[in-house]
């Protein structure tokens, strides 16, 4: 019940309107009763005293009733949908901003579709108990007092007959309620699984087709398929014992009221209308048991749902702002790394004992082989993870130590694999940007020879790029992504693999205008081109985790040192 006390803040805007939903079902209940009383009324009027006047007096005052009821219905109809959605689409945006504020770390080691089945299977779960069963229990609540209230003036020994069944209904509720649980829970849990397959597989089509894997991915696609419909049909044989043991058992009770009752009308104990009133209040408390036994499975299977979305909602980034920490101010960019290591894993350290210090302006390439750690170096100074020994300091000030969003607004990242969203090619290159006016989107796009081939697409900027870019080549696509970075006009640059997907022609425009717009600006270069390498103002040799070398080109081809091996070896290659 912990987990539902948590979900009171999202509900405490709408408890206004809740509450007059409430008082509406409430009032529908109430008048079903009324109804109910006044048709076995009806029912003598007819059979018994034969008198027409009282019997279209009778029907009027139904007639009304049934209006008044049906305003009513319609007004916590809607009411319940409108606070339903809303409390729904509240939850939803909380925790897809909480996943926002989690750390690079936390979806390094969780599947999109695990977390795309948590913000929208599991919330659709938790969206009936959260508003809907509340105000439907209200109005179980007025049928059941009411209901009893009824039977018990009308007849009290038909009446303790009745609720004889209760005790017996929340026995069998409390058997199956512990089964559909673990079943409801299993279910998501392989809905996320086969959410997450379907992923993997529609963004690397191209890979599986190139492969011939597609017999292979319908075959896990069946597998899980398998696995759901095995645990879905044992939730549906559970739920078909569940069901008809309640109405067996209602229904059981029933067939005994009536039972009782016409021995009474027979000895004239009681009238036909009254047996008839009372037979239909006896069916209408049928409602509130089975509902409450309803209740009580989507209850327990919302537990499970809701566990997983709390779980997500515990966790708090690794990486956050500190409670003393303090807007970093407009930088230079002296950039300094006092003794650094890190690891992803304890068991394998990335990096050891790593110290430099880039002035602002300088270009500082980054170079060694795969797994030196030249990508996590980036990670740390864009502060996606916190060393675990040393510090990083960016014109004095720790990185620790001053507040996230400050930091990043200053520093531009274009990573190896690009990153397109959704949308036009403007919406992309104004992403860092919003305010941007066209002009400025031009010249950044110039800048990085990007405005050419955005001339020459029909639709220009307003061309849609697809799904991670894909209307565009990967050269394209990433003359789209440092124009978006030019654009943002960062003090520091970090360039992971970015002329990477570039021919010869266009890396030498783009390294151009890069060191022509990047002037004063602090920028590190992770780069396996050796004109990239060779225009750096210093380079780090990374290997093992360690900076073994440091230099210019010159210097250190003339020590023919790891440098020269690597540079050489790259040579032949290239």
């Amino acid at each position: 019940m912990s987990h539902y006390a948590r979900l009171y803040p999202f509900l405490k805007p709408y408890l206004p309107r809740m509450a007059a939903a409430t008082i509406m079902t409430m009032a529908v209940a109430a008048f079903n009763l009324a109804l109910l009383r006044l048709a076995g009324s009806l029912w003598d009027i007819i059979t018994v005293h034969r008198d027409p006047q009282r019997m279209t007096d009778a029907i009027r005052l139904f007639i009304g009733l049934i209006a008044l009821q049906g305003l009513f219905s319609m007004g916590h109809s809607y009411l319940t949908a409108w606070v339903s959605q809303r409390v729904v689409a509240d939850f939803r945006m909380h925790l897809f901003a909480h996943l926002q504020r989690l750390s690079v770390s936390f979806f390094v080691k969780r599947r999109t579709g695990e977390l795309l089945s948590r913000l929208m299977n599991d919330i659709n779960l938790v969206q009936t108990v959260m508003t809907e069963t509340p105000i439907d229990s209200a109005k179980q609540l007025v049928t059941f007092v009411g209901g009893t209230v009824f039977l018990f003036v009308m007849n009290w020994r038909l009446c303790l007959l009745i609720l004889l069944l209760l005790p017996i209904l929340v026995l069998v509720a409390r058997l199956f309620g512990r089964r559909l649980k673990a079943l409801s829970t299993s279910i998501q849990d392989q809905t996320a699984s086969i959410s997450t397959l379907v992923e993997e597989v529609l963004s690397g089509i191209r890979i599986v087709k190139s492969f011939v894997r597609t017999a292979h991915e319908e075959r896990r696609f069946a597998s899980q398929i398998q696995a759901s419909l095995a645990i879905s049909l044992r939730r549906a044989a559970v739920l078909a014992v569940f069901i008809p043991t309640i109405s067996l058992l209602t229904f059981s009770v029933a067939a005994a009221v009536l039972w009782y009752g016409g021995l009474q009308v027979i000895e004239g104990m009681v009238t036909p209308g009254d047996l008839f009133a009372f037979v239909l209040f006896a069916g209408i408390l049928i409602g509130p048991f089975s509902s409450a036994a309803r209740v009580f499975a989507q209850v327990k299977e919302a537990q499970g749902s809701l566990q997983r979305i709390f779980e997500i909602l515990d966790t708090e980034p690794d990486i956050g702002d500190q409670p003393d920490a303090v807007d970093l101010p407009l930088i230079a960019g002296h950039v300094r790394a006092e003794r650094i290591s890190f690891a992803y894993d304890t068991r394998a350290p990335v990096l050891t004992d790593v110290s430099f210090e880039a002035k602002p302006g300088e270009r500082i390439a980054l170079v060694g082989p795969t797994g030196a750690g030249k990508t996590t170096v980036i990670n740390l100074l864009h502060r996606f993870y916190d060393p675990l020994e040393g510090r990083i300091t960016i014109d004095g000030y720790d990185l620790r130590q001053v507040k996230l969003d400050s930091l990043y607004r200053q520093i531009a990242l274009v990573p190896q694999e690009t990153i397109l969203f959704g949308g036009t090619i403007l919406d992309n290159i104004r992403y860092g940007r919003e305010d941007a006016t066209e002009e400025e989107v031009l010249a950044a796009s110039r800048a990085a020879h990007a405005h050419e081939f955005i001339s020459t697409l029909p639709d220009g900027y307003r061309t849609v790029v697809g799904e991670k870019g894909v209307n565009l080549s990967g050269g394209q696509r990433q003359r789209v992504a440092i124009a978006r970075a030019i654009l943002k006009n960062p003090r520091i640059l970090l360039l992971d693999e970015a002329t990477s997907s570039l021919d010869s022609e266009s890396e030498r425009l783009v390294q151009d205008a890069l060191e022509r717009l990047m002037a004063g600006r602090t920028t590190f270069v992770v780069a396996h081109r050796l004109t990239t390498i060779q225009q750096a103002d210093r380079i780090l040799v990374l290997n093992k985790g360690r900076i073994i070398e440091e230099g210019t080109h010159a210097s250190l081809m003339e020590r023919r040192g790891f440098y020269h091996y690597l540079y050489t070896l790259r040579l032949q290659e290239q």
